[in-house]
C-alpha cells in the first residue's frame, strides 16, 4: 500500500476525533471569527511531499511566512473545500480538477480572528504551478515524512503582540514553518498516528 493510501485510510478512520490543537483562546480582535480554508496539498510521489508557499515580503499580514495556499471564504464559496480550491487556484495556479480531496480536518482558530479549515488533498507531481507574485514569493515542497515526524515539532515561546504565546516550529533546510501552519501540520500528524 502506498504512503498516500495509508494516509487516506488513517485520516478517514480518525474522523470525529477532535484535533488536539484547536488554536488560540485569546484573540486580538473583536467580533465573529473570519471563515477561511487552506489546502494541505500532498504531492503524490514515491516519497510524498507537502506543498507550501512563502508569502510575499510586501504583504501587510504575515510577510515572508511559510503558509499553505488558502485564505478567507468568499460569499459564493459553497464550502471550505470550495474556498481552499479557489484560493489555491488564485495563489499558485493549482487547477481544482487536479486535486483529489481526502477531507477536512478540525478548524483552527488564529490569534488574528480567523477560523481556518484545513482541507487535505492529493495532487500529481510536477504540476506547472505559478505564484501570484502579489501574494506568493515562492512555492516549494517539503518531505511529508519530515514534517509529520513528531521529533521535528518543536515547542517555542515568544511574546507576540504583547501576549506571551506558545507555538510550534518545524525546520526544514533553510525553511521555518511555524504558527498556525505548523499547528495544522502537528494536528494532521497526531490525527493520522491514531
Amino acid at each position: 500500500m502506498s504512503v498516500i493510501e495509508t494516509l487516506r485510510q488513517r485520516f478517514e478512520a480518525s474522523a470525529g476525533i477532535p484535533a488536539p490543537l484547536s488554536g488560540d483562546e485569546v484573540l486580538l480582535h473583536e467580533g465573529d471569527p473570519v471563515a477561511a480554508a487552506v489546502l494541505m496539498a500532498i504531492v503524490d510521489r514515491p516519497e510524498p511531499g507537502l506543498l507550501l508557499t512563502r508569502r510575499n515580503e510586501t504583504l501587510r499580514k504575515h510577510p515572508g511566512q511559510v503558509a499553505f495556499a488558502g485564505g478567507r471564504a468568499d460569499p459564493g464559496d459553497a464550502s471550505p473545500v470550495a474556498t481552499a480550491l479557489r484560493e489555491a487556484w488564485e495563489e499558485i495556479g493549482l487547477p481544482p480538477e487536479h486535486v483529489s480531496v481526502i477531507g477536512c480536518d478540525a478548524p483552527y482558530h488564529t490569534i488574528t480572528g480567523y477560523c481556518i479549515v484545513p482541507v487535505l488533498g492529493v495532487v500529481p507531481p510536477d504540476l506547472p504551478l505559478i505564484a501570484r507574485e502579489i501574494e506568493v514569493a515562492d512555492i516549494f515542497e517539503v518531505p511529508l515524512a519530515h514534517v509529520l515526524d513528531p521529533a521535528h515539532h518543536v515547542r517555542r515561546t515568544a511574546e507576540i503582540r504583547g501576549v506571551r504565546r506558545q507555538f510550534y516550529e518545524i525546520l526544514w533546510q533553510e525553511r521555518r514553518i511555524w504558527g498556525a501552519t505548523a499547528a495544522m501540520i502537528v494536528n494532521l500528524s497526531r490525527r493520522i498516528s491514531v
